[in-house]
């Protein structure tokens, strides 16, 4: 166990109904927002007029900001903080899934911060103040809601990249279950993808010889996640399964299970930014692909983490000699892949419509985001040997 601080200044409000109180929530921060969504989704299912509902009762205005991309690009970002400025909100009011809460983040940094917003996603700058965010969360995944990462993509060179700061934490994040019901199937997939290779990867990469209680958290909610996504996917009004993916969801990244166990990388992240960013195929999507190549070019070196989390989350048995360990380490990056095929996820650039052609271009992407993100043991060779695994079904 390392040393460690941990601090999360997030309130969650979590339950059947919590999105009928945001105007109650929300006017702790001003009483007039930036209200950021995505597209027509949340007007199909009700939820705008939820919420928007919600903020005249408590007699908060607010202006609109639509049409946040599924991969959230900077052009809308700076768009977004000049209306902020113009209108001179208190806060951002962030309605949709972790790509629009990722944006919100975005603005407020850029409206209290000033300066081009690129400039934090390419660490020449830090995030010193934010306006405060709050967040209706409609689609579990990414943990937005409770971290302090934003992602962005920069259409212009096609890089899409992340960085953290204590400053864009949300202030309040609310999680209605019953408002993810409507969900459609493919994103229910992309979202238990997502939530699992959030756990993945502090488990895969950490160095820490003892971490019983940070690799069985992330062990416990793999097992649950692959669960109640087939239930979401068999009915999608489950409660208790939509509950426990939204509860899973902020829970992956919020820094709690890696908390103790020392530095991690976040290969399979790095791996899948440029495809998204490239081919804006859904985050999940990508994850799915990149993963299993990560695992199987791994595989020598991780077999023993690769066959505990076979045996902990898919029961498959091992032993104790290094082949009986690389054998189960194998079956478990199999058992992950069959996985994915069973619930319609891509395995393969052929299944998500990416040309293997553009293998070089894709790589030229990932080395640069490796730079940024100092992950300097992933060399353009290994990057380009790695996709070239992704072509392989």
């Amino acid at each position: 166990m390392q040393d460690f601080i941990y601090q999360i200044p997030t309130r969650i409000v979590f339950g059947k109904g919590a999105v009928s109180r945001i105007g109650e929530l929300a006017g702790e921060f001003g009483k007039k927002a930036l209200f950021l969504y995505g597209k027509s989704s949340i007007k199909r299912t009700g939820v705008y007029d939820n919420v928007t509902g919600s903020l005249k009762k408590s007699k908060i205005a607010f202006v609109e900001h639509g049409g946040v991309k599924s991969n959230p690009v900077l052009s809308h970002a700076e768009k977004g903080i000049g209306i902020a400025k113009r209108e001179n909100v208190d806060f951002i009011l962030a309605v949709g899934g972790g790509s629009v809460i990722d944006e919100a983040k975005a603005i407020g940094a850029g409206v209290r911060t000033g300066g081009p917003i690129w400039d934090f996603y390419t660490r020449k700058r830090s995030v010193e103040a934010a306006l405060p965010v709050v967040s209706v969360l409609t689609i579990p995944a990414t943990s937005s809601e409770m971290n302090c990462t934003s992602v962005m993509t920069n259409e212009a060179t096609g890089d899409k990249v992340g960085f953290s700061s204590n400053k864009l934490y949300p202030a309040v994040s609310v999680l209605d279950p019953e408002i993810t019901y409507t969900i459609p199937p493919e994103y229910t997939v992309y979202s238990g993808v997502d939530i699992i290779s959030h756990l993945i990867e502090g488990y895969f990469t950490h160095k820490d010889p003892y971490v019983p209680i940070q690799e069985g958290f992330a062990e416990v909610l793999a097992r649950a996640v692959i669960e109640c996504t087939e239930r979401c996917l068999d009915n999608p009004s489950d409660y208790q399964a939509r509950a426990t993916m939204m509860w899973a969801g902020s829970l992956a990244w919020s820094g709690l299970y890696v908390a103790g166990i020392g530095p991690i990388q976040v290969p399979n992240h790095l791996l899948e930014h440029p495809l998204s960013a490239l081919y804006d195929v859904a985050h999940g999507a990508g994850l799915s692909i990149v993963i299993p190549a990560w695992m199987r070019y791994t595989k020598r070196e991780n077999a023993p983490k690769f066959a505990r989390f076979a045996n902990a989350v898919f029961g498959i048995p091992s032993g104790e000699s290094a082949e009986e360990i690389q054998a189960a380490a194998e079956s478990g990056i199999e058992a992950l892949k069959s996985w994915y095929l069973k619930i319609k996820s891509p395995v393969s650039f052929e299944d998500a419509g990416i040309p293997a052609s553009d293998i070089d271009r894709i790589t030229e992407q990932a080395v640069r985001l490796a730079a940024i993100w100092g992950l300097d043991n992933y060399t353009k060779d290994i990057i380009k040997a790695i996709y070239g695994m992704c072509t392989m079904r």
